[in-house]
């Protein structure tokens, strides 16, 4: 096992213990600790600083019971204490450069743009995930919200040239799932050049035991997945076929 210095610990132990947690308490989050969540999201890695991601804070109760039905009747958007849509803004860097009197559609309407603002969203999103669990909340990503972006975009007040990326439900836990277990390490860090799968074959086949026996627990025998299953699962029909479209409606045509 590799040990770390006294200082990054605790770090490491909190990033390798990751849950999803799904079910929460009634107690609400202090207005500081938000705040103090939204000033870490603020202080991640950002291409050419330019900051390219909003956030939206959701605390009204119609307005989460809103977002749960867009969402896929996802009960816990609704019981969460707050639910953060992280949002791809290019919206903000058109106003400032109309404001100095120079027109930059030509660069925003690029598909490396799009990348930018919504790898901004995410590396934001990221560092929002490890404070929160830092103060002892549970989270867990709601990609649902692509289900129905046009009515969450809507409901929001979102401006041309901002999309939602993903939701976040924030809350004190009141559950305690196990960590799932993730591929090995060799099936996704390789030096130098990527490999031929194949050679890793006998790695997958152990890692969909693994999986299968993480659900055979968890559920009591009633779910026996393994990774695989589960791929195949989510792959055999496309969703969210409607996002292109509405992404050239929102502003992104991806040139």
């Amino acid at each position: 096992m590799t040990t770390f210095p006294a200082q990054a610990e605790r770090v490491v132990q909190l990033l390798q213990g990751h849950r999803s947690i799904r079910k929460f308490t009634e107690e609400k989050i202090p207005a500081a600790t938000i705040s103090e969540i939204i000033r870490c999201a603020q202080m991640a890695s950002t291409s050419s600083h330019l900051q390219a991601y909003s956030i939206i804070g959701v605390t009204e109760q119609s307005l989460k019971q809103k977002l749960a039905e867009y969402a896929g009747n996802q009960t816990y958007v609704e019981t969460c204490s707050h639910f953060l849509v992280f949002c791809a803004d290019l919206h903000r860097l058109d106003y400032v450069s109309r404001a100095q009197g120079v027109d930059v559609t030509e660069t925003l309407e690029t598909t490396e743009k799009f990348i930018v603002a919504t790898v901004d969203a995410a590396l934001a999103a990221q560092n929002a995930a490890v404070a929160a669990e830092a103060h002892g909340l549970g989270i867990v990503y709601i990609g649902g919200i692509r289900n129905n972006p046009d009515k969450v975009a809507e409901l929001l007040g979102l401006p041309d040239k901002v999309y939602p990326v993903f939701g976040m439900c924030l809350g004190y836990p009141d559950q305690d799932p196990e960590v799932k277990p993730r591929l090995p390490q060799s099936c996704v860090y390789f030096e130098n050049r990527y490999p031929d799968l194949h050679s890793l074959a006998d790695e997958l086949k152990q890692y969909d035991q693994e999986v299968k026996q993480y659900y055979l627990q968890r559920t009591k025998g009633k779910r026996q997945d393994t990774w695989t299953d589960m791929v195949v699962k989510t792959l055999s029909t496309p969703s969210r076929t409607h996002m292109k479209s509405f992404l050239k409606e929102q502003g992104f045509p991806l040139k």
